[in-house]
């Protein structure tokens, strides 16, 4: 069967990693340095002109009330017109880690119903410069412009409710150790059996990344080195040790080339560049994790993985590559249980290292996931693999299956409705409009700063099956036995102290 003209590939990608903090290196430095890199890889020097629309991940500090000033607001305008790229459309997506590969697959439907010709995608994070210029004062003016915000793609609303947010679980740090400790009790582990196997994932993926010229951190770390707790590797949110955690303070930057079939052979590009993508799917949970049924487990991901796993007609036994969103253990592990693979699979779980290795450079780290897929199956010469990114607390999420091979079949969209009705429709919890009373923990974590614990989080169900988020009392030894002794399934009584919601068992 002829590959049909408008299937979607990738034929360009860059990557650009700078390992020391330059102030006058500004953010659309960065983006044009990564974005001149893809369109060389394409092997066609005359490319920029071609390209009709450009794609730009959201720099994950410009929201920030403060910060956000610091930081161009239009950059894919201001790209363009370096790179030369006359008038093309310009996008921009939304705050979170799905993004890119929700960009990809959005661009790939207009560019298989003829909407585009070729999309520029590009994303850079200088988080490590800017905290250095946060701590020293140096001057960043020259970061930001004063352009209009260019229309955004993606679906874009707080996270966390207020009171999710009074009771610490807007922050990443804390949420995701809720989903590790709800799994491990789920699956029936002991604390040290999880810490084990969370520590050999994490070995595994810094192996990845010591291979990896892009990586921040490139150096192997065993598993004992991960879990062992230390001054310089203490615990972030229990169970997870900084080491388990991403490493946010990065500058790196991503870019990558997309078109159809038929325009590459317009415009003469080498058939050894093209990386079909095969499918896409886009979807999200229920959008509070307080309200969800189950704090384990992504239906929108098990769906998600349906989706493309049947348009691409690849299996999972076939898929030889993955990238499997990495912010922590447990965004791998959930992922791992919804698609059927096992997170300690010979075949592995990341190819850059993972976000604790490889860097978490924002919204933008699947972007790199994307280019260094291309470019491990390009170098692979033939194989599949799967990209599946995140945004929030395992609320937002993307995938795409990507192959040296092209489809025996023509490209459809990823009726992304079709999944996100289903999951709609399913059923979630009320929170407690009274929580104060018995009630029964789910899940738990205590988040840590330097000087020690600081605060429990439980997630408990009361007698009527109304969820319950509450902190717990803060001394020292509540915050001990959280962590000594598990505490799931144990009951205890919830009270109402100035707005905060105090468990006690």
């Amino acid at each position: 069967m002829p590959i049909a003209d408008n299937t979607p590939i990738i034929i360009g990608t860059g990557q650009h990693t700078w390992r020391e903090a330059d102030a006058t290196r500004t953010p659309l430095d960065a983006l044009c340095d990564a974005s001149r890199t893809a369109l060389a890889d394409t092997g066609k020097e005359t490319l920029a002109q071609a390209i009709d629309a450009i794609a730009m991940v959201r720099f994950i500090a410009d929201t920030t009330p403060g910060v956000g000033a610091l930081f161009p607001r239009n950059p894919g305008s201001a790209l363009a017109q370096r790179l030369g790229i006359d008038k093309p459309a310009v996008f921009q997506g939304t705050i979170g880690g799905n993004t890119p590969q929700y960009l990809i697959n959005q661009f790939a439907d207009r560019l298989a119903r003829g909407e585009h010709g070729v999309v520029l995608f590009a994303g850079a994070e200088l988080l490590a410069t800017l905290f250095s210029v946060l701590r020293s004062g140096e001057d960043i003016s020259a970061w930001a412009d004063a352009a209009q915000e260019p229309p955004t793609l993606g679906v874009e609303r707080e996270g966390h409710t207020a009171t999710e947010l009074a009771h610490g679980l807007y922050e990443p740090i804390n949420t995701y150790p809720l989903f590790e400790n709800s799994l491990r009790h789920h699956m029936g582990r002991s604390q040290d059996e999880n810490t084990a196997l969370i520590s050999e994932l994490c070995s595994r993926m810094s192996k990845v990344a010591a291979a990896n010229p892009h990586a921040w951190r490139p150096q192997f770390q065993h598993a004992e080195q991960i879990s062992a707790v230390a001054k310089r590797n203490r615990y972030i949110g229990y169970p997870y040790t900084r080491a388990m955690n991403p490493i946010l303070e990065v500058d790196m930057a991503a870019a990558v080339v997309m078109t159809t079939v038929g325009k590459a052979r317009e415009l003469g590009i080498d058939q050894s560049k093209w990386i079909y993508l095969r499918a896409g799917a886009d979807a999200h949970d229920i959008w509070y994790v307080s309200e969800r049924p189950t704090l384990h487990t992504s239906p929108a991901i098990n769906m998600a993985w349906q989706s493309v796993s049947g348009q691409a007609g690849i299996t999972l036994d076939e898929i030889s590559h993955f990238d499997i969103y990495s912010c922590f253990p447990s965004a791998i592990e959930v992922a791992c249980h919804e698609i059927g693979l096992d997170p300690l699979d010979d075949r592995g779980v990341t190819v850059t290292g993972g976000m604790p290795y490889f860097g978490g450079p924002g919204n933008n780290y699947a972007l790199h996931a994307i280019a260094q897929m291309a470019e491990t199956l390009r170098s692979s010469v033939s194989g599949h693999g799967l990209v599946t990114a995140n945004g929030m607390y395992l609320t937002k999420h993307s995938m795409g299956v990507y192959s040296t091979e092209p489809p025996s079949r023509l490209w459809q969209d990823s009726r992304s409705d079709v999944l996100q009705q289903r999951i709609d429709a399913s059923p979630r919890l009320s929170v407690a409009a009274d929580p104060s009373g018995k009630a029964t923990i789910e899940t738990y974590t205590v988040g840590f700063d330097r000087e020690g614990p600081k605060r429990g989080i439980v997630i408990a169900r009361n007698t009527a099956g109304e969820r319950i988020v509450a902190n717990t009392p803060d001394d020292a030894t509540t915050l001990q036995q959280l962590m000594s002794h598990d505490p799931i399934g144990h009951t205890g009584t919830v009270r109402v102290h100035e707005g905060i919601n105090i468990f006690e068992i």
